[in-house]
């Protein structure tokens, strides 16, 4: 079932990102064409730099959820099958350990059990907290910046998912070469 999971929520991930990647394409010739014609739309830029953003995070889950990040494979490619398959589970176990560390951090960042204490009154949030996170604006279009950061916790818990249908994966590749040693 978590593999089935994983595997919705990669094409999901690869739609948003491409349809994000063509929204950036658009939003940057929209930028050229009117500066060239002397009326710059400044709000461009910055929707630009958050779908930007938001591709990358997607993108980056995929990539790892499909094994295809950029490595070295020298040392990894001498070792015997076995030690292959180590390596894979150790890369595995390391990712899974940074997406929960990232999610962690980013509960920490939102505090949503403090925020929701506080009856979702964000003024009360940052008297109790000093966290400033729900009320920062940006520059041009004036929109609350969690939004947009909101694609940190949505990476760590798709690459959470990711990490742990691939590091079972991984070890049930070692225990089945195990038995075909035995």
């Amino acid at each position: 079932m978590l593999k089935q999971l994983s595997q919705g929520l990669v094409r999901i991930e690869s739609v948003a990102a491409a349809l994000l990647a063509a929204a950036v394409t658009v939003l940057i010739l929209l930028n050229i064409v009117t500066r060239s014609l002397g009326s710059p739309l400044y709000w461009v830029n910055e929707l630009a730099i958050h779908a930007m953003v938001w591709m990358t995070f997607l993108t980056t889950s995929v990539v790892l959820k499909r094994r295809e990040g950029i490595a070295v494979t020298l040392l990894v490619e001498a070792l015997p099958a076995r030690g292959q398959g180590l390596s894979r589970l150790v890369v595995d176990a390391v990712v899974l350990f940074f997406a929960g560390l990232l999610l962690w951090l980013c509960w920490r960042w939102y505090d949503p059990m403090t925020l929701w204490a506080t009856g979702l009154d964000i003024v009360a949030f940052q008297r109790e907290t000093f966290n400033f996170v729900y009320s920062e604006r940006t520059s041009t279009l004036g929109l609350p910046k969690f939004w947009s950061w909101l694609c940190l916790p949505v990476f760590s818990v798709s690459l959470g998912l990711h990490g742990l249908v691939n590091l079972i994966d991984s070890l049930k590749g070692l225990t089945a070469g195990q038995r075909r040693l035995a």
